[in-house]
């Protein structure tokens, strides 16, 4: 796999400004017999990167028919809004962090000032499988980073899109959540400890990008 295609899996690196900071992120695009699958958003602002992205493989926004959120964050969707006035696309999330993203309830790690709300059409579950042209993408729950939680697996592929389960932003080259922006800490290293029992190759972090590391690594987390 190259960091930025695989056969029907795409990695798209965007740096935007998040807060007060310069952030980058990597939104997963993933092709469909139905169209293309956009695997979390990016904070407000980051349409017009994800535009030029997909042009450059070919496509237009309006391919998108479904947005896969990994959980409600504000740099995950905060873009979400944008996004639909310019796509008629479907909205999927874990049902848990559906309220949060629809606005019944305030982001968890909001100031208050949160991002607009926008409509969930499908609450995913543990287990449910999304045909692709890379095969079948698995919804994993891995709630800890948020209640809801979710990360996407590619079993054909070895494939984890990792969400912010793992990172890899840091001085490793992959490693779990970070406890500070983790709220429930003890479910988020059992939902690293799920990873681990998957037959993984290399992952696609939402921080820090494509890693050819997986199943070796994510246990020696674990361990650690």
């Amino acid at each position: 796999m190259h960091a930025e295609d695989d056969a029907g899996v795409h990695a798209l690196p965007i740096t935007v400004t998040y807060g007060e900071r310069e952030l980058t992120i990597t939104p997963t695009l993933v092709e469909t017999d139905r169209g293309l699958v956009l695997c979390d958003v990016g904070p407000q602002g980051t349409v017009d990167g994800l535009e030029t992205h997909l042009q450059s493989l070919g496509y237009d926004l309006e391919d998108i028919w479904l947005v896969a959120l990994t959980h409600h964050d504000g740099d995950h969707a905060g873009g979400l809004a944008e996004l639909k006035d310019r796509v008629d696309a479907v909205v999927a999330t874990h049902h848990k962090e559906a309220p949060y993203v629809t606005g019944e309830r305030d982001p968890i790690k909001g100031d208050g000032d949160r991002y607009p709300p926008v409509a969930v059409d499908i609450e995913l579950a543990d287990g449910v499988r999304i045909p692709t042209v890379a095969g079948p993408m698995e919804v994993i729950a891995t709630p800890g980073h948020a209640p809801g939680h979710i990360s996407l697996y590619f079993p054909d592929g070895n494939l984890l899109v990792a969400g912010d389960t793992l990172i890899a932003d840091g001085a490793e080259p992959l490693a779990g959540p970070k406890p500070q922006f983790t709220p429930d800490m003890d479910r988020a290293i059992e939902s690293v400890e799920k990873l681990a029992g998957l037959e993984i190759d290399h992952t696609l972090c939402y921080h820090g990008g494509y890693v050819p590391q997986g199943s070796d690594r994510i246990r020696e987390i674990c361990e650690q």
